[in-house]
């Protein structure tokens, strides 16, 4: 006679040193058993998978927060840098315009400025692993900023050697061109171009460079020339006008003391005055001028060295 499944016994036995021990299971409890094992493991093997996952997504999470921050962090400095750079390099190519016009040179076209010479491709941009887009769009555009800077360092490199090549052959020429302060000392005032006038309150064109600077203070020629004026002249008040060869002039104002005459010959640094209040003056300065075949310059392009031999 066959038992109902549910009634059929499974024995497990296991001898020991004091005898046989019996363990009777039902098919029924088997069956649970295994069903309940099967849930434990099951529910640990979906727990320990979604705590595994979440511990990974929080350790790349971790990581990317690091990376992300130390690339920010990097940005920050650079762009610093680049800004520090890009306020460097307009220095330079204000020296570069002045250097130009000492040297009797053409200005470098603007367009040309702009575009630069040489430099890497930009075919190929950095991008970086585990930062976000927008970290990877600001490096693309520093690099861009890069590559400009570079642009524009060899062109300065190029123009400065083409400087230097016209200024050796040209030893003569430049000696005759305003390239030093007049006047130790003192500090700028009423800069060249339009102005209010101190005296009548009128705006006009001031076309030369005020030095605030005590009566008394030793002028010097700043280029090899002749004298053409050296006398008192209305508002000038005591005045002297060098002429200098290759178009340029100059002229000194309000001086309290005038050492040279017409038609003297003299050489760069020769002392020819001394500074003082003369003429349409409020305080005791000198008026500097330059003029390049009568057209007036802003001296401070011609402000290359001090005025000691």
């Amino acid at each position: 006679m066959k038992l109902p499944l549910s009634e059929k016994n499974y024995i497990i036995h296991r001898e020991t040193e004091t005898g046989v021990r019996q363990w009777h299971f039902s098919r029924l409890q088997v069956i649970s058993l295994v069903s309940a094992t099967s849930v434990i493991l099951f529910a640990f093997l979906f727990l320990g998978s979604d705590y595994l996952s979440k511990y990974l997504y929080n350790k790349r999470l971790e990581e990317f927060k690091s990376n992300y921050q130390n690339v920010t962090q990097n940005l920050e400095v650079l762009k610093k840098r680049m800004k520090l750079l890009d306020s460097q390099m307009e220095k330079i190519e204000d020296k570069d315009r002045a250097v130009r016009t000492y040297a009797g040179m053409p200005e470098i076209d603007q367009d040309i400025r702009q575009l630069g010479i040489g430099g890497r491709s930009l075919e190929s941009k950095t991008m970086i692993d585990n930062v976000a887009p927008v970290v990877n769009r600001e490096l693309a555009v520093l690099e861009m900023d890069l590559e400009k800077l570079s642009r524009e360092v060899n062109l300065e490199l190029s123009s400065y050697e083409s400087i230097y090549d016209k200024v050796k052959t040209d030893i003569q020429r430049i000696a005759h061109i305003p390239s030093i302060r007049p006047v130790e000392g003192g500090y700028l005032n009423s800069i060249f171009g339009y102005r209010i006038d101190p005296i009548d309150g009128v705006r006009r064109f001031h076309q030369g460079q005020d030095i605030t600077i005590p009566v008394g203070t030793p002028i010097y020629a700043p280029a090899d020339g002749e004298v053409m004026r050296a006398y008192y002249l209305g508002g000038y008040g005591n005045h002297i006008n060098i002429k200098h060869k290759y178009g340029y002039s100059t002229i000194f104002a309000h001086l309290s003391k005038i050492y040279v005459k017409y038609g003297q010959k003299i050489q760069r640094g020769d002392l020819v005055g001394m500074t003082g209040n003369t003429g349409r003056s409020t305080a005791p300065h000198l008026h500097y001028e330059v003029l390049y075949y009568g057209t007036p310059q802003n001296p401070l392009d011609y402000f290359f060295t001090s005025a000691s031999k």
